[in-house]
């Protein structure tokens, strides 16, 4: 896990680490929830821990979907090389929306109900969610060794800014669940940088008064004892 404020880059890319190493986190707890789920692993699509993993991926890879990819294309025009490195990413992310989409089909969370049929039970579920940990682990590295590197050579002030309005805008409607489990274990420095970015000054006490408390009251993966 990289050191989020270790490095000083061009851009301050503090938000995109932490989020990256809370993913990373959550991949581990989703991990141990599916093995010790009992005879039907799909109990793990009941828990909170799932609900806000779900929410923080739609919100983050939205926000590079609408607003990195586009200004990384723009910025990388008369670069082949680059772009096809881009579009691989973008093809990850792809893969990964039809994985939870695969999830939800085959436990009912999607619109019309669980699907029937000889490969839908358990065993199904267990393969899709290792795809999914073993699939958005590689992409995560691949993003931070391929794309983060892009970001700091070629794009420009505004699109950087235009990306981090957007990526806090997509957090907002569920920012007093988002961000208490995104700061869950992170350094005192990532926490006041991701706060200053992410939330108004006026919002700080809300935050440490109401939202950390509520998020702490979680039994996120179903791991305390009853």
């Amino acid at each position: 896990m990289r050191d989020v404020t270790a490095k000083a880059d061009r851009f301050d890319m503090t938000v995109s680490y932490a989020m990256h190493n809370a993913f990373r986190r959550e991949l581990r707890s989703l991990a141990r929830a599916t093995t010790r789920a009992g005879p039907d692993p799909r109990n793990v699509l009941r828990t909170a821990g799932w609900k806000l993993f779900r929410r923080a991926l739609h919100a983050h890879h939205a926000a590079e979907d609408d607003a990195l990819w586009p200004s990384l294309r723009q910025a990388l025009r008369g670069r082949p090389f680059s772009l096809a490195r881009l579009e691989v990413i973008e093809a990850e992310h792809a893969v990964l929306a039809s994985l939870l989409e695969a999830i939800d089909r085959a436990t009912g969370q999607a619109p019309g109900g669980p699907e029937v049929g000889p490969e839908v039970g358990p065993d199904l579920f267990s393969e899709l969610t290792g795809s999914l940990v073993t699939g958005l682990r590689g992409h995560l590295r691949h993003e931070e060794e391929t794309v983060f590197p892009l970001v700091q050579a070629v794009l420009g002030e505004e699109q950087w800014n235009h990306f981090g309005r957007v990526h806090a805008q997509r957090i907002e409607p569920d920012a007093a669940r988002i961000l208490p489990w995104l700061l869950d274990g992170a350094a005192e420095r990532t926490v006041a940088v991701v706060l200053t970015q992410l939330l108004p000054e006026s919002v700080h006490r809300t935050y440490t008064d109401r939202w950390q408390p509520a998020y702490a009251a979680l039994d996120r993966w179903g791991a305390r004892s009853p």
